[in-house]
C-alpha cells in the first residue's frame, strides 16, 4: 500500500482495532453471524504525516444503501443552519445569483438551510435512501459518487461547495478533490467540515475509527492533499460537533491567504506533536484502558441485577462495541430512533435495535453510544433523568478548543 494522500510507501502500524466487520452493516435475523469481517488498522504516513487505513472496503458496499439519516438529529440540523448562515453571511450575502453544491448531501439537510438564503442547490448523494428523501421534499439530489468524471457531467461552477464528513471517506480521494477545484467558482469557496484527529486522539474516540473512515485529518495533512490539486486553505476553525470537528475553508491557492487563527491552529498542531507517531502510539495505549474502565462498569451492573440498554446505534459505536467485546450478555439492546433500522441487529455484537417509542420501560442504566450528542440527550432525557436512569457515557468529549 502506498499513502492516500502523497502515494509514500513509508506507512508505519499505529493504531491496532483487530477484526471488525464494517459497522453500518446492520444486520436481519438471517445475517446474524454471516456478516463479512475486515481489517481495522490505522498507519501513519512517515512522509506527510498522514493518519489512515491500510484496508478498504468498497464504497459501493458501504454508501449504496447506507441509513444514516443527518435530519434525525436537531443538534447536527442546528449545526448545518449555523455553518450556512456564517458562509452566506461572511463570502456572499449581497450577491444574487449564487449557487451551492453538496457533496455526500444525505437527506438535504444542509441544502435545505442554503436553498432558505437564497441559493441555487444541488446535492450529490450514492444512498439509495437519502437521496429519494431529499428528493421527495424537493431538495435536487443527484444520485452518484462524487469524483472529477461527475463534476464534467455538471458543467457548472459552484460559488460554495460543501462536504460535511465526506472527505474522510473518499476511496477516490484524488479525483474528488480534482472535480471539487474544477466545479469551484473562481472565487468560490469550499467548505469542508471533517472529523479533528487531534481532538479524537484528545478525547480517547477510537469509536471514530470505523471503515468508512478511511482518513484521519489534521489542518496540516489536509493542507497538504488541498496544495496537491491547486486548492489551499485560507481559515479554519474548531467546532465541538461530533466531539470535536474542523470547518475550514479553502479556495484556489493564488487566492488562499493564510488567516491568523489558521496560523495558530498549524502552530499548536506542531507544539503539540499531534502530527507524529508518538502522538498515535500514545493513543493506541489509552484504548485499553477505556475498555477495561467500561467492561468494569458494564459488569458491576449488571451483577447489582439492573438492566442496561445501549442509547443510539451510531456507526462508531459498533467500533466501540466489537473493540471492547461488548454483546447482549452486558448490554440488551440498542435504543434508537430511526425508523429505517427497526428490527435489526448490530453487527458482530449481535445486539438487537429497538426503537425508543416501542420500549414497553426504560431501563436502569442507558450505556450512551451516541456521545456526541451529550447535551441533546440529557435535555431530552431529563425527566428519566429525574427518575434515576443513569447515563454513562463511555467517551466525554471535551467542550471546547
Amino acid at each position: 500500500m502506498i499513502c492516500r494522500v502523497c502515494d509514500s510507501p513509508r506507512l508505519v502500524p499505529a493504531i491496532d482495532l483487530g477484526v471488525q466487520p464494517w459497522a453500518n452493516h446492520f444486520l436481519t435475523p438471517a445475517q446474524v453471524g454471516h456478516e463479512p469481517v475486515y481489517p481495522l488498522r490505522v498507519v501513519f504516513c512517515e512522509e506527510c504525516a498522514t493518519a489512515q487505513l491500510d484496508y478498504t472496503v468498497a464504497k459501493e458496499t458501504m454508501f449504496s444503501d447506507h441509513t444514516y439519516l443527518s435530519g434525525m438529529t436537531k443538534t447536527l440540523s442546528d449545526h448545518f443552519r449555523g455553518v450556512a448562515d456564517a458562509v452566506n453571511r461572511r463570502f456572499f450575502a449581497d450577491r444574487p445569483r449564487k449557487a451551492m453544491l453538496d457533496i455526500g448531501s444525505n437527506d438535504g439537510t444542509q441544502l435545505r438551510h442554503y436553498r432558505e438564503l437564497g441559493f441555487d442547490i444541488l446535492g450529490v448523494e450514492p444512498a439509495r435512501l437519502p437521496a429519494q428523501l431529499a428528493n421527495d421534499a424537493g431538495l435536487t439530489t443527484l444520485r452518484a459518487f462524487f469524483n472529477a468524471d461527475t463534476a464534467r457531467t455538471l458543467d457548472r461552477k459552484f460559488e460554495v461547495i460543501n462536504a460535511s464528513g465526506v472527505f474522510f471517506h473518499l476511496e477516490e480521494l484524488h479525483s474528488v478533490t480534482a472535480g471539487i477545484r474544477a466545479a469551484l467558482a473562481d472565487d468560490g469557496v469550499f467548505v469542508l467540515q471533517f472529523l479533528y484527529m487531534k481532538r479524537i486522539a484528545e478525547n480517547d474516540a477510537f469509536d471514530q475509527i470505523y471503515h468508512e473512515h478511511l482518513l484521519y485529518y489534521n489542518v496540516a495533512t489536509l493542507e497538504r492533499l488541498l496544495r496537491r490539486h491547486g486548492l489551499a486553505l485560507f481559515d479554519a476553525e474548531f467546532s465541538p460537533i461530533h466531539g470535536g470537528s474542523i470547518i475550514a475553508y479553502a479556495t484556489h491557492a493564488a487566492h488562499a491567504e493564510p488567516s491568523a487563527h489558521l496560523r495558530a491552529m498549524l502552530a499548536a498542531e506542531e507544539r503539540d506533536g499531534a502530527n507524529t507517531l508518538a502522538w498515535y502510539q500514545a493513543f493506541a495505549g489509552r484504548i485499553a484502558r477505556r475498555k477495561e474502565e467500561s467492561l468494569a462498569y458494564l459488569r458491576a451492573r449488571r451483577a447489582e441485577g439492573k438492566t442496561v440498554f445501549g442509547l443510539g446505534a451510531p456507526v462508531k459505536g459498533n467500533t466501540l462495541l466489537n473493540t471492547f467485546g461488548i454483546g447482549p450478555g452486558l448490554i440488551s439492546c440498542l435504543v434508537e430512533k430511526n425508523p429505517h433500522r427497526r428490527g435489526l441487529v448490530a453487527p458482530g455484537s449481535h445486539i438487537p435495535l429497538l426503537l425508543e417509542d416501542e420500549l414497553p420501560a426504560p431501563p436502569d442504566v442507558y450505556f450512551v453510544l451516541a456521545w456526541n450528542f451529550k447535551k441533546e440527550i440529557l435535555a431530552r432525557h431529563a425527566d428519566l433523568v429525574a427518575r434515576g436512569v443513569e447515563f454513562y457515557f463511555p467517551v466525554n468529549p471535551r467542550e471546547s478548543e
